[in-house]
């Protein structure tokens, strides 16, 4: 019998209390050690303590999450700016559709090997022998793992680029002539940006776990910058389907940016020592390397196919009209943006801190619990209102980020549909995300693991029915497949939440979101919708105002057309005159004004009724 398997045998006094108030089963004493030469004194010492004190308010938790979020909120509006000016070039195009394609193909590189990857693999391994002090043994492992990564990377760079022709056809079925020999070129250009970038994911490993969150963060600042002078200097000289293939030789150089930021401060972080660098580089048998490869596999493999669904979406798209995957893309730029803001900086902050500990007893697992729970809160305060602005005021988000040039306002509703339909697992896909990296701090990447197969099996199957089956049966356009694909994906996303839930609920005891807060954090974002709805119309009714006075005639009829002397109006004509007349309002609004305008005042007004809201229901987060 292994150690791990006797000490699985015997059952703690705080276990007992655990199963005795009905909390987590089958509970192991001891996860398994981040290095086999740390003392069990050393292990219900300081690293204990250290995670009980870190799981108190105030502890630097919610200043860590902070810099995380300024960093992100920082490159992801470089990135706005970016698919903005992209969009003024490009609009729903032919090129646009290659480029984005194109790009997704060695993105599966980056997010297979990238941040995810490594966050949940390298960091709580890392983070541990950083807590133990074993700053030589923490120094082996980082750059052993960075050998490994050259290689592997190394080889999938040159065969990508060799079988591009073959990728394409699995991935983009539908492209063809022009349009699919673009996306031929553009992939191959974009495969090594593509591998510089899994380099800055190890940079951000490293960085993090030293606490060093902000320059992480904010390095892909670069890389959309690159993007945006390219775009700036070639845009108005080159045509199309040209400028698309000098944009990508642009996103290389920025990957190469991205990387070089990072690595000064990588390189006085890890301290010391070159003059032994070619021994360490290759240390890949010590045991905290192959702990980061036994926990980086599962992770990969989940990754792996999380990547697969967004490469079906992908797929399902291509056989849309035109304009489906560029379109696609540009609704998951704006997704991301509180994905990453609140749910990706509340879990990169935690996951260094709980992976400090290595002993879990019933104190531990109580603190880890109220971390959890505090930074549910955190995510749902912010997420929740994100995700009604999808569903309710998308157009208006859409617009004032996109709408230029090529880009209409027919795109922009466009956009909005695919928004709305993203907002439906908003909050399950942040969540999540945490239950995730608490599984990873506990040295448990098989089970994530489980529940994203069966997410991306439910998400292929229901979004191939959504996309090119339901517009039909529904009897609308098929280009509406796309909002179907990500309605779908939401479905999914929430059964994955619940199976996380309530696996992590099982071992360390309850945890979530109390329902009386999740109650008023809805409603209040509703409300507050609500109001935002009546700043737009009372913005559209002047609108209309001020286009009668120039033409000395209503914009719109102020009666009934169906009105009858007796003033009997059919109550569902009423509620279809009413929504032809608030349409066309807001339609003429948002052609009179620009888009931004009307998205400062409409959103704004939002964001402050709901910040007020909540305040008075006293809902801010701790």
């Amino acid at each position: 019998m292994s150690q791990r398997d006797k000490t699985d045998n015997k059952t703690s006094a705080g276990d007992r209390d655990i199963h005795a108030a009905g909390g987590a089963k089958n509970v192991p004493d001891v996860v398994a050690d981040v290095s086999p030469n740390l003392s069990a004194k050393a292990q219900r010492g300081g690293l204990l303590a250290l995670l009980r004190r870190a799981a108190r308010p105030g502890d630097g938790s919610g200043r860590f999450a902070a810099l995380v979020a300024a960093g992100i909120f920082l490159s992801r509006i470089a990135g706005l700016v970016r698919d903005r000016v992209f969009a003024h070039y490009f609009g729903n195009s032919d090129a646009a559709d290659a480029f984005r394609a194109a790009f997704r193909i060695p993105n599966f590189l980056q997010n297979l090997f990238g941040e995810g990857v490594l966050s949940a693999s390298f960091i709580p391994v890392y983070a541990g022998l950083l807590a133990q002090k074993d700053e030589k043994e923490a120094r082996r492992a980082a750059l052993a793992v960075a050998s490994l990564l050259a290689m592997i990377t190394s080889l999938l760079v040159l065969f990508g680029v060799l079988t591009t022709p073959w990728l394409i056809d699995a991935i983009a079925p539908g492209f063809s002539g022009a349009k699919r020999e673009l996306t031929i070129h553009l992939v191959r250009v974009f495969f090594p940006g593509a591998g510089l970038l899994v380099f800055s994911a190890w940079c951000l490993g490293v960085l993090n776990s030293h606490r060093k969150f902000f320059i992480s963060y904010t390095a892909p600042v670069a890389w959309n910058a690159a993007i945006i002078a390219t775009l700036l200097s070639f845009g108005g000289r080159q045509h199309q389907f040209h400028l698309a293939s000098t944009v990508a030789w642009g996103s290389v150089l920025g990957s190469g940016f991205q990387f070089a930021i990072q690595l000064p401060m990588v390189i006085r972080l890890i301290g010391p020592g070159a003059s032994a660098l070619p021994q360490r580089l290759f240390a890949w048998g010590s045991e905290s390397v192959r702990t980061i490869v036994r926990n980086f596999t599962p992770v990969f493999i989940s990754r792996g196919v999380v990547q697969l669904s967004a490469y079906v979406d992908a797929l399902l798209a291509s056989l849309l009209p035109t304009g489906a995957v560029a379109a696609l893309a540009y609704a998951q730029t704006i997704y991301t943006l509180p994905v990453s803001l609140f749910g990706m900086s509340v879990s990169a902050a935690e996951l260094p801190v709980m992976s400090s500990a290595v002993v879990w007893d019933a104190g531990a697992y109580a603190a880890l619990r109220t971390r959890l729970d505090a930074g549910l809160r955190r995510i749902a305060y912010f997420v929740v209102p994100s995700a009604v602005a999808f569903l309710a005021l998308g157009d208006v988000v859409a617009a004032a980020i996109y709408q230029s040039g090529r880009f209409t306002h027919a795109d922009a509703m466009y956009v909005w549909g695919i928004l709305a339909g993203s907002g439906v697992g908003l909050l399950a896909s942040t969540l999540g995300r945490l239950y995730s990296s608490t599984f990873y701090a506990l040295r448990d990447t098989r089970t994530p693991l489980r529940f994203a197969i069966i997410r991306v099996a439910l998400t292929t199957v229901l979004g191939y029915l959504a996309a090119l089956h339901a517009p039909h049966w529904l009897g609308i356009s098929p280009r509406w497949g796309t909002a179907g694909l990500t309605i779908t994906a939401g479905i999914a996303g929430w059964i994955e939440f619940l199976l996380l839930r309530r696996a992590l609920n099982r071992r360390i005891g309850p945890t979530g979101l109390p329902v009386s807060y999740s109650a008023r954090v809805w409603s209040t974002a509703l409300a507050s919708a609500a109001l935002a709805w009546g700043v737009r119309f009372a913005l559209a009714s002047h609108a209309l105002a001020a286009s009668a006075l120039r033409h000395g005639v209503s914009a719109l009829p102020l009666a009934h057309p169906q009105s009858s002397s007796a003033g009997f109006i059919p109550n569902h004509s009423m509620a279809f005159w009413l929504i032809s007349r608030v349409h066309s309002a807001t339609q003429l609004e948002l052609a009179s004004r620009h888009p931004v305008f009307t998205g400062i005042a409409v959103l704004g007004a939002y964001g402050f009724a709901y910040v007020a809201g909540t305040s008075v229901l006293r809902l801010h987060p701790r």
